[in-house]
């Protein structure tokens, strides 16, 4: 395409945009508060997941080895435990060491078991991904030497199940928010095509070809969308930066840490416009198919 066509569809765009400019600021408001939700709903999505992927992460099986095991016996377990699939580490505590953490978890009531200690030695034991951790504890069961498998059996099947609830109803809604954007920009912009069927119409007969007529249409719509982007970004870099400053004041848990203020927020706006910008352009498209069939 040449240099002077683009241009022209550019320039024909913008007219076209400031000849409708009610409908223009309408389906800019309307752009405009769609992809406000939608930043708002990929922000907490994504660090829900961020959230979620810690938790997953912090997921490990204890492995207690038996009490009348031998050191020899206790050695080749462990061998075992790193030969098992999709293991990504085998970290030995001895009966010492886990009273020690117990001492210092629960205080100095456990230090009265030390002349006479009562814990099993054990093997935590990660997953290389911690969807595979029920496998494996189910496997690690069997073994030899094994008097009892800890890894919180209710809590993580209730952790992955959640965490799987929540990324799919996110995106359902995401996917919502932009398809209800999609069909106003769609019928805002049917709206001014109706309003030039008959230079359309002309414009064929001469013998302008569809994406001659089409490429003005998809700049109106490309235009409605980049510009319906600008404010949830602005609204997205603002209250993301003073939700990054804030957090440590109001953050009870410590299990929950939002994403880096950068690079996250850059890449979710350059996101949000692309966003803005594919919704226009798909509503052009879908609007004007139509009207070409002359």
């Amino acid at each position: 395409m040449k240099l002077r066509t683009v241009k022209r569809h550019f320039r024909e765009g913008l007219k076209n945009s400031w000849r409708n400019s009610w409908m223009t600021i309408a389906s800019v408001g309307a752009v405009t508060t769609t992809l406000i939700l939608v930043a708002t709903f990929l922000a907490l999505m994504m660090n829900l997941n961020h959230v979620a992927s810690n938790l997953e992460e912090d997921v490990e099986v204890k492995v207690l080895v038996d009490l009348t095991a031998t050191e020899e016996e206790t050695i080749e377990l462990g061998e075992n435990l790193a030969e098992i699939d999709n293991v990504e580490s085998v970290v030995f505590s001895s009966r010492d060491e886990e009273l020690q953490a117990l001492v210092s978890s629960m205080g100095d009531i456990w230090g009265a078991y030390e002349d006479d200690n009562p814990l099993n030695d054990a093997f935590i034991v990660r997953a290389t991904d911690p969807h595979d951790t029920i496998e494996i504890a189910e496997e690690i069961a069997d073994f030899n030497q094994v008097e009892r498998v800890n890894y919180g059996q209710d809590v993580v099947q209730n952790l992955f199940r959640f965490n799987q609830y929540a990324r799919n109803i996110g995106l359902v809604l995401i996917l919502a928010l932009v398809f209800t954007a999609i069909f106003l920009i769609s019928n805002t912009i049917k709206i001014t095509i109706m309003a030039r069927r008959k230079e359309i119409e002309i414009m064929k007969l001469v013998g302008a070809t569809n994406w001659f007529i089409r490429w003005p249409f998809f700049v109106e719509g490309l235009l409605l969308g980049v510009l319906g982007s600008i404010l949830p970004i602005a609204l997205l870099i603002s209250g993301y930066y003073f939700l990054d400053q804030n957090i440590e004041s109001v953050n009870q848990f410590s299990f929950i840490e939002i994403l880096p203020f950068n690079p996250f927020v850059w890449q979710l706006s350059f996101l949000v416009l692309a966003i803005g910008a594919c919704i226009g352009v798909w509503g052009s498209v879908m609007s004007v198919r139509k009207f070409l069939k002359v």
